[in-house]
């Protein structure tokens, strides 16, 4: 069969990249369609997997609405060559939209309840929403949950190995503790009236940390000069080691928090918004949620001074690995045998626990 992948965010193909490359040496066909932004373009290079791009897109609720048309005819022309069986997405519009013109199945992927639009655009054109077990929103009678979090995609231990050779080119010493920050670009539609961190706040935060460990700070918006010293300088497949091996992670996105609990690394969550995966994640000891700085500065005390904390989040992370399924072998079974796998689900949701 061929697959169609819309892709909007550098997060969306580590999410399909591995069921892709299982499928593909099954003699499946894939053709992944790529939004120009941040690192997406470099990292779909790094796959080796074949690749159109639909251009930079549009920011802004408004020109993303009068955008629509233009990137859903890009697709649709693209698509018209491909000729895929199925299309395949992280809740992209514009693949339901050309899924449903051309009469194909649509299966889309969810964990974030507040993309509203995305949600509003896409679901009424899909099949099947695919969503974590933690999400907390009903999306019609076409959700099916499964029991993992998208960041296992990739980074199960089924797939991904730590390479402890981005110690050096960062210039840290094998047992030395050092602190990621991250901060985003609030540019997205979810972002809108929320707010992270401030400049004063993050000065604080990186005064705190520098009493315990190194800092270093990845960043979507430019750097006041002040900061720039603690700038990370990475390749962008280097970030998930330099993750697994960091201290603590602090963070305005959802997404590289929970990719910091999954590689067995406590992480502070600053960001207004709540998601389903977080808030499981808070509850099971792995991740705070601090509603101001002085709540920051408490959680980096304990983290980083409590004695026996590094000790029981490791038992509480084992734990989560323990519980959680593999996801990509979830989708490759759901994948090639749907629409069965979508009735199978439906009367019997345990079969999941099949893909540990």
């Amino acid at each position: 069969m061929k697959i169609l992948v819309d892709i909007g965010h550098p997060a969306h193909i580590h999410y399909f990249k591995n069921c892709a490359r299982i499928m593909t040496e099954k003699g499946h066909g894939f053709l992944f369609v790529v939004r120009e932004r941040d690192s997406t373009m470099e990292l779909i290079r790094s796959t080796g997997f074949n690749y159109v791009s639909r251009g930079k897109g549009k920011t802004g609720l408004v020109n993303k609405t009068l955008g629509i048309i233009q990137i859903d005819h890009k697709l649709y022309k693209i698509a018209k060559k491909f000729k895929p069986d199925y299309f395949l997405s992280f809740s992209s519009p514009y693949a339901a939209h050309v899924a449903w013109l051309m009469r194909k199945p649509h299966i889309a992927f969810e964990d974030t309840e507040h993309a509203k639009f995305e949600h509003w655009m896409c679901r009424p054109f899909t099949d099947v929403v695919l969503t974590t077990s933690c999400y907390y929103a009903k999306l019609w009678k076409n959700q099916i949950k499964f029991s993992s979090y998208m960041e296992f995609c990739y980074l199960h231990p089924n797939y991904f190995t730590p390479d402890k050779s981005v110690l050096e080119r960062i210039g840290v010493k094998e047992g030395e503790k050092y602190c990621i920050l991250r901060f985003v670009s609030w540019d997205a539609n979810h972002d809108v009236g929320q707010k992270g961190l401030s400049y004063q706040d993050k000065l604080k935060i990186v005064e705190e940390l520098s009493k315990d460990c190194r800092v270093f700070i990845s960043s979507e918006q430019n750097l006041e000069d002040s900061l720039k010293p603690y700038q990370l300088k990475i390749h962008p497949k280097d970030l998930h080691s330099i993750l697994h091996y960091a201290t603590l992670y602090i963070g305005e996105g959802s997404t590289t928090a929970s990719e910091a609990v999954i590689l067995g690394t406590p992480a502070i969550y600053i960001n207004t918004l709540r998601v389903g995966y977080m808030e499981e994640d808070e509850e099971r000891g792995l991740l705070f949620h601090p509603d101001n700085l002085d709540g920051c500065l408490a959680a980096v005390r304990q983290i980083l001074r409590e004695d026996g904390y590094q000790e029981e989040f490791k038992k509480r992370w084992e734990k989560l690995l323990h519980d959680k399924i593999d996801p990509t072998a979830f989708m490759v079974w759901f994948i090639e045998n749907y629409p069965e796998s979508k009735r199978i689900m439906r009367e019997n949701p345990d079969y999941q626990y099949r893909f540990k």
